[in-house]
């Protein structure tokens, strides 16, 4: 499997716009853009299907990979490449029967043992962290640093590892030295004064 490096998370705070942060990735994307549509917990169903769509169908023509977290009937129905769960969503091996085999399924972990499992279970990448504090999403676990990546990517040799949580392009060199494949942000794309700029330069980083 190729996974891009860049993984963009919409960003689900009030006041945000994930089609314009979208389209704004899309401007300067390079095979490395992935698009993680993350919804926000007090979205219906309906909500998060309707801009799931209008993600796909942006998306789809240049060949930039939409997934969804959380809500997989969501990826589903909308089309979307696949989806990524988290420690309170699916299980990643009823994830896996739900999407099939061909979709793309990614897990959260923090921990080697953690890891281990969810690539046991059919997951084709991990999501470490939070490897650095943030803001974006609230009730995360203490930051693992670069050291526990490092764990993680070690245990699981042969998986992508995406890392998350503070992630920014001058982080990348020390995240990609611990054995990150990639990385995904939120912030440091959706809080950018040029957000397009700050993605460009992020693409930039995760390939260089």
């Amino acid at each position: 499997m190729t996974l891009g490096r860049l993984h963009l998370i919409t960003d689900s705070r009030p006041g945000r716009d994930p089609v314009a942060l979208v389209r704004a990735a899309l401007s300067v994307a390079t095979p490395d853009l992935v698009i993680q549509f993350r919804p926000a917990d007090e979205w219906t169903d309906r909500v998060a299907y309707d801009l799931a769509g209008q993600l796909v169908a942006l998306c789809r023509p240049l060949g930039v990979p939409v997934l969804v977290n959380d809500r997989l009937h969501v990826a589903l129905a909308a089309g979307a490449g696949g989806g990524h769960v988290g420690a309170d969503d699916l299980p990643v091996s009823a994830a896996r029967r739900l999407l099939g085999p061909a979709a793309v399924l990614g897990a959260t972990a923090r921990l080697p043992a953690t890891a281990l499992r969810a690539v046991g279970d059919g997951a084709d990448y991990l999501g470490v962290g939070p490897c650095y504090a943030t803001s974006t999403k609230d009730g995360l676990p203490v930051s693992i640093g670069p050291e526990g990546l490092r764990a993680v990517a070690r245990q699981c040799p042969d998986t992508p590892i995406i890392a998350i949580g503070g992630v920014t392009a001058a982080r990348v060199p020390e995240l990609r030295a611990a054995g990150a494949h990639g990385v995904a942000v939120i912030g440091a794309a959706s809080d950018a004064a040029d957000p397009a700029r700050a993605i460009a330069d992020l693409l930039a980083a995760v390939a260089a």
